[in-house]
């Protein structure tokens, strides 16, 4: 467990207008039961929590959902949700029990058990989706249950599989209404969250009421929530602006975000730190044309992000020269270190050194309606072509397609956003360059793979900082991915819901019964 406080989070929540009494701030009693209106263009990947590692599916998964453990705001620890109580057993950090809490039920009716628990895990396992959350599970060997006692037996020591446990990856599922062998194909979700999913439409929303059994870490499970789905932060602009909906977050245009207005009367705008990142992912297949080291090395030598930064995000994020970003424990500038300055020069020597003919034709495939990703395509394009080194097919497809595209290898580079999993520098190297990770680009490296699981072995954090800064030295050596920005976190709200500063938090979960009228 963490002994060290992480701060990836400080919030600033600037209220419109002034004078605002304590009484203002009660939620008036009959707004109790109406719905809140929330517009995103996070997209859902699955509503089967064994299907989908992104950070749309998890943020319904944690209202409709339970894990046993869970994040407070602000939380570096996790603490118990529909669990009692859990711990290691012992001190090699190899055995987590955890005692469920009493009289949890489904929409069913049925009553959680252990092995709903233990069903949950292996199902994720066994499924071993391509793009689901296995890949945290590496570490799981089995699972035992009896009656509300659920007992996990890792391969090998590490003190942040609580950690994993609290994520979409540990989420509990009714083991009546899963397949144990294949994805659930139907628009349902059965958990015991604080919200039961009334109707999902995919692409445009999903309802949800407040589930009235649940019994967990949340003390007031909110309003209604009409969560909509909005193809690219153009059209979540549209619908703000046309007051469609009552909260917008995750993404609205940079340009916008840019010039929000600390002032105007009519919203409320939270601005938050976040350990939110994008990086370039290379793949490093034999078949690929970045396949040689010193290619990747040339395309990181070639990146401008601050040029990026100014021309796309309008100053909304900020350059990243790390595989873990600032705020969190290892943060080092190991690509700033590796690449201190743009040369052409150097990068032709580079590919001159690998023998291969220039300029390197390859293809740099996006989710369309992600952010800014088709503008952030277009200039890497544009940096990388304007150096006579690289010609870059640009391809861009609907976000299901680009992550299918992406883990069966068909693309040579992708821009991928990474949230954070949970308040620890191991979601930042496992998931992305241990062998076998959720980019799925080829890369792995024994040294690498050896030093993240020494990292796993210490219950105080703070004493895994020095494998970290091993890990992004390997990773700015050898290039499997080039760190680009991090970002800030943005929720502007109507002038009379509140709760819009505690709604993400940039670690995979989406606070919605945070949110409340004022």
């Amino acid at each position: 467990m963490r002994s060290v406080r992480i701060r990836i989070l400080a919030t600033v929540l600037v209220l419109a207008g002034v004078g605002v009494g304590g009484w203002q701030l009660l939620p008036a009693a009959e707004n109790s039961n109406k719905t809140i209106t929330v517009g995103t263009t996070d997209a859902v990947t699955s509503l089967d929590p064994a299907g989908a590692y992104d950070a749309g599916s998890w943020a319904l998964f944690s209202s409709v959902f339970q894990s046993l453990l869970t994040f407070e705001p602000d939380g570096v620890e996790p603490v118990p949700d529909a669990a009692k109580s859990c711990g290691f057993l012992g001190s090699d950090l190899q055995t987590y029990r955890c005692t469920l809490r009493d009289g949890l039920t489904f929409p069913s009716g049925r009553t959680m058990t252990a092995e709903d628990v233990k069903y949950s895990f292996d199902r994720v396992k066994k499924i071993n989706s391509d793009v689901g959350p296995a890949s945290l599970l590496e570490t799981l060997d089995s699972v035992d249950a009896s009656k509300l006692t659920v007992t996990f037996h890792l391969s090998s020591s590490d003190a942040t599989f609580p950690f994993k446990v609290a994520t979409g990856a540990g989420v509990i599922v009714d083991h009546t209404k899963y397949p144990q062998n294949a994805l659930r194909g139907d628009s349902g979700a059965d958990g015991t969250g604080p919200y039961t999913l009334t109707s999902y439409s995919k692409d445009k929303n999903a309802v949800l009421a407040p589930n009235t059994r649940y019994k967990g870490n949340v003390k007031d499970t909110g309003r209604p929530i009409d969560l909509r789905y909005y193809a690219d932060p153009a059209a979540l602009e549209k619908a703000w602006k046309a007051k469609e909906v009552d909260v917008a977050a995750r993404q609205l245009p940079p340009a916008m975000l840019a010039d929000l207005s600390p002032t105007d009367p009519d919203q409320r705008v939270s601005e938050a730190d976040s350990a939110e990142i994008r990086n370039l992912v290379l793949n490093t297949a034999s078949s690929s044309p970045l396949h040689d080291r010193r290619v990747r090395q040339a395309v990181a030598m070639t990146v401008n992000r601050e040029e990026l930064i100014y021309k796309v995000y309008e100053g909304t994020a900020d350059p990243l020269y790390s595989l873990i970003p600032a705020g969190i424990t290892g943060h080092t500038t190991s690509f700033f270190d590796a690449y201190p300055t743009h040369s052409v020069a150097k990068a032709r020597a580079l590919l001159t050194e690998a023998g291969v003919h220039v300029p390197v034709h390859f293809t740099y495939g996006y989710g369309k309606g992600r952010g800014a990703a088709e503008e952030e395509a277009t200039e890497l394009k544009r940096q990388l072509e304007a150096t006579g080194l690289f010609k870059v097919d640009l391809q861009g497809y609907e976000w299901t397609a680009f992550q299918k595209r992406y883990a069966e290898g068909k693309l040579d580079a992708y821009a991928v956003g990474w949230v954070a999993d949970y308040p620890d520098p191991d979601t930042f190297t496992a998931p992305l360059i241990g062998t076998g990770n959720s980019m799925k680009n080829g890369y792995g490296n024994e040294e690498v793979d050896g030093l993240i699981r020494e990292s796993q072995r210490f219950s105080d954090r703070a004493r895994s900082a020095e494998d970290f800064e091993r890990i992004q030295q390997h990773v700015a050596d050898d290039v499997p991915l080039i760190p680009l920005w991090q970002r800030k976190e943005y929720v502007v709200s109507s002038e009379d819901v509140g709760g819009g500063q505690y709604l993400s938090d940039g670690t995979g979960v989406f606070r919605l019964w945070r949110l409340t009228w004022i």
